[in-house]
């Protein structure tokens, strides 16, 4: 008892000198081994005393942790990564950011990586499937069993830690975040594909030593957290430059470019951009699903490529994940094959966005949650769905701008929106929207109601859209499999 206590007098002391080391810059690693001090007597402890844990007991411990911290910064996770031996500084990591098609961007990137013979990880969010998907290797999900046991490496050090008010309140994405380092380092990927959570500056995932970068797409989200305007949220998604390190972009607007060009100029950081460095001329929807498209960059041509997620915005995601693909080839002196593109992008798999659920009835789900998404999934309906009657199953958090998603929905032709609620503390409260209600718009209390009451009139001229969150489409698309029907793999 006296050892753990002298431990924490140590630590504190360490702490007030980190941080003062920290805003200087100076080299503070004499004081690492005070870390490796506290960290032993946390194993000790809990190998003395180890309890059996389900995986439902392990998740709800990770939930239980705080969803934002009380103050903005890199200085919680940093702090856990320090007691855990930097595992984000020993991964190959490319970090990729936007506001709209990284998902698609990291599922595109894996593939091809995966399709050159390397084992690649995966950290995103939200999950769509199973809370295990946000740290995955090769498209499998961390077993539970690995999961409880980094909750259990990890609980007693996060207690240890909020003993000390300048890294207390260590949150549930920071704790993933260091968890999936730790868990790729332990599985020795050959490179971690690191989904940014929100933003990109102070986003946690922004303590990664990336050896590449990606930003998608820009466009206005999240403002109550990153600014008002493109050029505030470019500056936040332009935070994961690192020094020297090579930036691709995506179709991005000349406002957001010209933040991440300044960005990259200060940092000494080569871009590859769309349009420029490389683009993709986008040629037809796929006869089954999907689209086809053809990709230029300096390595020359790769014709009649296919991407199995319908949209031509997927033609786009799909381009910058190629040309970060091509980037990565370079830096570690790989071939890049034509073969392994067309291969890659074939067997890309993202649920969630403008996924086929199901053919009879039609069911198509899309994660679209914010406007600049939503203008992406109107031009896709007016393209993809002509002549048909289109039913949408809206429900959204009520921290987007909802009424301008719905105005734009409604220029769909032949539409028919189901606004509704789910089960989230944010979830729009439909007393504030019952305003909306008319012709075109009908107000469903429950949204399994309204979901078997669409089902039952639907005819092969009609399909079903479930939209507006990415949290919500994940309920739908739970009770849609239960239930069965030619659910698309």
């Amino acid at each position: 008892m006296i050892i753990v206590a002298s431990s924490f007098l140590v630590y504190s002391d360490y702490l007030e000198k980190r941080a003062i080391y920290h805003v200087s810059g100076a080299d503070f690693s004499l004081y690492r081994p005070f870390i490796f001090l506290m960290t032993s007597i946390c194993y000790n402890k809990r190998e003395m005393g180890e309890l059996l844990m389900t995986i439902e007991e392990a998740i709800e411990w990770i939930h239980s942790r705080l969803p934002f911290g009380s103050r903005p910064g890199l200085d919680r996770v940093e702090a856990l990564l320090e007691v855990v031996g930097h595992p984000e500084r020993k991964v190959k990591t490319i970090h990729i950011a936007g506001t709209n098609g990284k998902g698609s961007t990291v599922a595109y990137l894996r593939s091809l990586l995966e399709e050159a013979g390397l084992i690649v990880g995966t950290f995103t969010s939200p999950y769509i499937e199973t809370f295990n998907e946000r740290i995955a290797i090769n498209g499998k999900s961390i077993p539970d069993n690995d999961l409880i046991q980094l909750v259990k490496k990890y609980q007693p050090l996060i207690k240890q830690l909020d003993q000390f008010e300048a890294v207390a309140g260590i949150t549930e994405f920071e704790t993933l975040t260091a968890m999936a380092f730790d868990y790729f380092l332990m599985k020795k990927v050959d490179v971690a594909i690191i989904e940014v959570g929100l933003g990109g500056l102070l986003d946690s995932t922004n303590v990664a030593v990336p050896m590449l970068t990606g930003i998608t797409t820009i466009g206005l989200d999240h403002t109550e957290i990153l600014g008002e305007t493109i050029e505030e949220i470019a500056a936040q998604k332009a935070g994961i430059i690192k020094q020297g390190v090579p930036v691709v972009t995506g179709n991005i607007g000349p406002e957001a470019f010209n933040v991440i060009k300044q960005t990259a100029k200060e940092k000494n950081a080569m871009l590859y951009v769309y349009g420029e460095n490389y683009k993709i001329n986008y040629l037809y929807p796929d006869e089954t699903w999907g689209e086809v498209f053809e990709f230029f960059n300096e390595a020359g041509k790769i014709p009649q490529l296919t991407t199995p997620l319908l949209g031509q915005h997927q033609a786009e995601n799909a381009g910058v994940a190629i040309e970060l693909y091509f980037v990565y080839c370079q830096l570690e002196k790989l071939p890049f094959r034509e073969k392994d593109v067309l291969k890659g992008l074939k067997k890309s798999r993202w649920p969630g966005r403008m996924e086929r659920l199901s053919n009879e009835p039609l069911v198509v789900l899309d994660g679209a949650h914010n406007t600049h998404a939503m203008n992406r999934l109107v031009e896709n309906l007016k393209k993809e769905f002509k002549g048909y009657q289109i039913n949408i199953l809206f429900s959204a958090l009520r921290t987007k701008n909802v009424r301008e998603m719905l105005e734009r929905l409604q220029q769909v032709p032949n539409v028919h929106i189901y606004l509704t609620t789910f089960e989230h503390p944010k979830a729009i409260e439909l007393s504030e929207v019952s305003d909306l209600a008319s012709e075109r718009v009908s107000i469903v209390s429950l949204w399994q109601f309204g979901l078997a009451d669409i089902l039952e009139k639907m005819t092969n001229e009609d399909v079903l859209v479930v939209t507006g969150s990415l949290y919500f489409i994940s309920e739908v698309r739970h009770l849609l499999i239960q239930l069965g029907g030619d659910h698309e793999v």
